[in-house]
Formats: C-alpha cells, structure tokens, sequence
C-alpha cells in the first residue's frame, strides 16, 4: 500500500461536492501533469491510501481522508474539445491522460500549511518543498502515521 496527497481546488470539486456524490467516489479527472499522470497511471493501487488537499483557496490544507477504489484509465476530458483539459493530440487509440477514482473515507479538519510545517517530523513532506507544484505527491509512511494518529 502506498499513500498520496492529491491536491483539488474547493471551488471545481472540493470534499462537500465529492461527499455528495454516489458513492462518496470522483474520477479524479483534469491531471495535465505528467510527473503527476505517472503517479497514477505507474503506481496508484486500488486500496492506496490518500490525503484530500483543498489548493488554491484563501486556507489550503488537508481536510479529509480518501483511498484510490479504481486503478488508472483514461480521463474522459482530453477527448472532450469544449474542456479546457481537451488534448488534441491524445486519441481513444492513445491517450496521453488517466485519472483514477478516489473514495472520500472521512472529512477532517482542516489541517494546513503552517501546522504541517510547525512539525520537524513532515520538514520532508513534498507538498511542503519550496517550489513544489504537483497535485499528486507521494506521502512516506511515517508522514501518514504523524499526520493520522497526532494530528486528526
């Protein structure tokens, strides 16, 4: 099992919008990164465990727990030409974008940026890297047992 930290803004879909959806489960769709599109597409298992991110909001942070419930596939919106995540380039017989479908297990508090850092335990956790701009990250082991058993 692995473990991920996948970053959405609230305002697209948030944790309320996922929550209110079947089976409390999104295909988490619109990745145009490919570092981050290898992550799921190379390495994402059913069962991986995941941290929901809100980003580009007035608090980001982490606020909730999810887990992946469906391997990677491709993403239906480089196919659509009225998305702004069409892909010209990428065809059904090739496509160059997956998603994978993630499951809200529980929303939590918010636990952002500055109490993540306030712990010398997570100094290496990527999301809180100077420049770091993935929406998908792995998380180490120990950083998801601190973060789950001290902080939520």
């Amino acid at each position: 099992m692995r473990y991920w930290l996948m970053k959405t803004e609230p305002s697209v879909v948030g944790i309320d919008h996922v929550l209110a959806m079947k089976n409390q489960t999104v295909d988490w769709w619109g990745v145009r990164n490919y570092q981050a599109r290898n992550f799921m597409r190379d390495q994402m298992q059913v069962g991986d465990k995941v941290f929901f991110y809100h980003s580009s909001c007035p608090e980001p942070g982490i606020i909730g727990l999810a887990e992946v419930v469906k391997k990677a596939y491709p993403d239906r919106t480089q196919f659509d030409p009225s998305s702004p995540y069409s892909d010209p380039k990428a065809t059904a017989e090739n496509p160059r974008w997956v998603n994978v479908d993630v499951r809200v297990v529980k929303k939590t508090r918010l636990i952002g940026l500055d109490e993540l850092r306030a712990h010398p335990e997570l100094a290496n956790m990527r999301v809180l890297q100077r420049g770091n701009r993935l929406s998908i990250t792995p998380v180490d082991p120990a950083e998801w047992k601190f973060i789950t058993e001290k902080l939520l």
